[in-house]
């Protein structure tokens, strides 16, 4: 039985199995009521006050930071992971050394600490080892040998589906003395986290995937030990303590906000973050990450033992549920055919770096990913 399905009558009603969660996470329809009642407001913003755009931006971190262990006051509003980790490349204190990442990573791991070099802090990647996998090992022994000032990795890989052991990373960073950066897109709101007993010193996550939520929204979780160190790249008005009394915008202070709300420098998209509030109280209410978690493991578990027992498709992702979330990606020796087939049979889904990448969530059934398989079975 899915834990969202009620959300969602086009699943029901129409001929579509979307499994593409990993791209682009559907809102429930409680979220499409609230965004429409924000539109309504949009249109007579006299009717919007101050109290309530401030609480909506509140009531999003409060989200965010329940779904990861940490405080609201330890969560910047951001518009996607991709602002986040340039907070953290841009703005942590950063010794010239090297940046430890895995070969393969999406590249918003990759691009904003390649532009460090000027800098003299270097990008490194480490290969992956002989399944195409993260090697943890040879990151681990790396991050021990002196130079590394940092570690960059996403929590869940975007094209196989592997997921990191973050505590067995960030302890290795804590001993080395390197920050620790995490994208978490990928894993963000379907597993759940402590990122306070990870040693986790950064994590940026997009809401737009498995949160269900709007383009343009997101987080940034900033350790509170970290907030006078890390050092803004972009400065505005929204960040100061001055700006706290708009009818007096002009009382120039140099006075951060004293959380994480400092690293907010511009307007944000209240009606967006407010749509994505009612998206993320309805995944609370369907048991939050563990309970999704769990649904999602019990759908996974199917595709893996389906691609097990066939000679025609590898197993990318691990068949472990502990290094698995959302994405499960299967390699069939014929991936257009393999493509055709699930489009003709109205399955939703994408290719990503030569595997099929199914994405399921919350709202599917049992009878989508049998769906699925049969049109990969041919």
């Amino acid at each position: 039985m899915s834990l969202l399905r009620d959300q969602y009558p086009w699943m029901t009603a129409g001929d579509t199995t979307y499994l593409n969660a990993a791209s682009t996470g559907p809102h429930p329809a409680r979220a499409v009521a609230r965004g429409e009642q924000w539109l309504a407001l949009r249109a007579e913003p006299h009717r919007i006050s101050i109290p309530h755009m401030v609480d909506a931006a509140q009531h999003a971190r409060e989200h965010f930071a329940a779904m990861i262990g940490a405080d609201s006051t330890e969560i910047a509003l951001m518009p996607n992971t991709t602002y986040g980790l340039n907070l953290a490349a841009r703005g942590l204190p950063l010794r010239p050394g090297t940046i430890l990442t895995f070969d393969g990573e999406f590249p918003s791991c990759v691009y904003p600490f390649m532009a460090l070099a000027s800098r003299g802090v270097g990008l490194e990647r480490v290969p992956a080892n002989e399944a195409g996998l993260p090697d943890e090992d040879e990151l681990v022994r790396r991050i021990g040998r002196g130079d590394v000032v940092a570690v960059v990795v996403s929590w869940v890989q975007y094209a196989s589906g592997f997921v990191v052991d973050l505590a067995r990373i960030g302890a290795a960073c804590r001993a080395a003395g390197a920050f620790f950066v995490v994208d978490g897109i990928q894993g963000c709101g379907v597993r759940p986290i402590d990122v306070h007993a990870l040693g986790v010193d950064v994590f940026a996550s997009g809401a737009q995937k498995w949160m269900l939520s709007p383009w343009g929204t997101g987080f940034v979780y900033v350790r509170e030990e970290l907030h006078d160190v890390v050092q803004a790249p972009d400065v505005g008005w929204a960040c100061m303590t001055a700006s706290a009394d708009y009818a007096w915008l002009t009382n120039y202070e140099y006075e951060f906000l004293p959380d994480a709300r400092r690293f907010e420098v511009v307007t944000l998209a209240y009606h967006d973050f407010g749509v994505a509030v009612e998206a993320l109280a309805c995944m609370r209410d369907a048991g939050g990450p563990a309970a999704i978690g769990e649904h999602m493991a019990t759908l996974g578990d199917r595709i893996v033992e389906w691609a097990q027992g066939r000679d025609d498709v590898r197993l990318w992702t691990p068949a472990e549920r502990e290094r698995r979330a959302g994405v499960i990606a299967l390699v069939p020796q014929d991936l257009d055919g393999a493509m055709r087939r699930l489009k003709a049979a109205g399955v939703v889904c994408v290719p990503r770096e030569g595997a099929v990448r199914l994405a399921p969530h919350a709202y599917n059934t049992m009878e989508d990913v049998e769906r699925a398989l049969d049109a990969l079975g041919g």
